[in-house]
């Protein structure tokens, strides 16, 4: 493919650049790490959307399918070649004809399941359909989002329920450690990444204990799949974002800002002297509305600011953002912003608080070594 641009000082902005060397370099990082513990990936391909991104995954080895966000995801990967694939947000019957159209497609496609009550209607619907469903249950392992208490009678209530439909298999036991991203210290992590383990295996051991087969047991979020040091009867781990990371996850100490592959490109479009701002061309719409770091011990606003070659200029952050215009500050309000840094029509890049909600403002990444534009890869939205 001829390329449009071959320096990123001729790119469009705002846009967002991939730092080829740094994303294979934290895919080769995971691998080797569930590798070593006997145990295979199964990357949530939401973060980019991208099957280039996800060959890259694919090619640095142990990983077994992936997962997924949308039914249009689904749809979209298995069109390009990956069949075994897990559609990881709880099902409702509406969307089970996608689902089935998919399934009869040849998609090994799995769904997930997280209450009774949703199963019953889920089963109601499900006999209408030819095709055979595999569902996997949400076990909830630090009551952060969804799933069922691995210790309830709810969930040998839905194992149940889910074996006596005849195009229903229940395929395993899955759980996302969300509160992991709560958890700063090395300790926390560990800790958290065990219980996620170990709960989900209590609840696989209690369907298999009442007669009902449960083949996968899955577990996963990136900090957790960074600090697990143990997979013993777990099937496999789903992570996300460590393909690019963000600023979420050096904050949480799971990489090094070095690390960040993704960034926004944008240009200094104006001066604002007597605030002590610059503008840019990359608000919102380009850096995402997530402030994910707000909590964190250190805040880094919209997005933390580098030089068009990557070196981070610690002292300033995007302080706020309006739907086009994002606005640079220093990090301490008091300070004098350094206007020499920033001259009009310089291009410069932000490093994202969650690469999953920035790289969803893109249809194109486009694909970097330094400053040269080496590729552009295309990721797709929707549901």
């Amino acid at each position: 493919m001829t390329l449009p641009f071959t320096t990123i000082n001729e790119l469009p902005t705002p846009c967002c650049l991939v730092d080829l060397e740094k994303m294979q370099r934290n895919i080769e990082r995971l691998s080797a790490h569930i590798g070593k513990l006997g145990c295979v990936l199964r990357p949530h391909v939401k973060t980019h959307k991208s099957i280039e991104v996800t060959q890259a995954i694919i090619k640095g080895g142990n990983v077994k399918g992936i997962t997924v966000s949308t039914l249009k995801e689904a749809a979209y990967f298995y069109h390009h070649g990956i069949p075994d694939i897990l559609y990881a947000v709880g099902i409702v019957p509406n969307k089970l004809e996608q689902a089935a159209d998919l399934i009869d497609a040849g998609c090994d496609l799995k769904i997930v399941l997280d209450n009774p009550a949703m199963a019953e209607l889920v089963v109601e619907t499900a006999e209408k359909y030819s095709c055979t469903f595999k569902v996997m249950i949400e076990i909830d392992t630090d009551g952060h989002r969804a799933g069922i208490d691995p210790h309830s009678d709810a969930l040998l209530a839905t194992a149940k329920l889910l074996s006596t439909c005849s195009n229903i298999e229940l395929h395993g036991v899955m759980a996302h450690a969300g509160e992991s991203y709560n958890c700063f210290s090395d300790e926390s992590k560990r800790e958290i990444a065990a219980q996620e383990r170990d709960l989900t295996l209590i609840a696989a051991q209690r369907i298999r204990a009442i007669g009902i087969e449960c083949k996968d047991v899955s577990i996963g979020s990136t900090p957790t799949a960074h600090f697990v040091d143990n997979l013993d009867g777990v099937t496999e781990v789903r992570a996300g974002v460590y393909v690019f990371f963000d600023l979420v996850m050096s904050g949480l100490n799971v990489c090094d800002e070095d690390d960040i592959a993704m960034s926004v490109l944008t240009n200094v479009i104006g001066h604002q002297q007597d605030k002590n701002w610059v503008i840019t061309d990359a608000g919102w719409m380009a850096l995402s509305r997530d402030r994910g770091t707000e909590s964190h011990p250190v805040d880094q606003g919209y997005g933390l600011v580098t030089d068009i070659s990557g070196n981070v200029l610690n002292d300033y952050i995007v302080a706020d953002a309006n739907q086009e215009h994002g606005i640079i500050r220093p990090r301490v309000a008091k300070v004098g912003t350094e206007f020499s840094h920033f001259p009009l029509a310089q291009p410069i890049r932000i490093l994202p608080n969650h690469a999953c909600a920035t790289a969803g403002q893109f249809d194109t990444f486009y694909v970097v070594k330094g400053q040269q534009v080496v590729d552009q890869w295309q990721s797709i939205s929707g549901w």
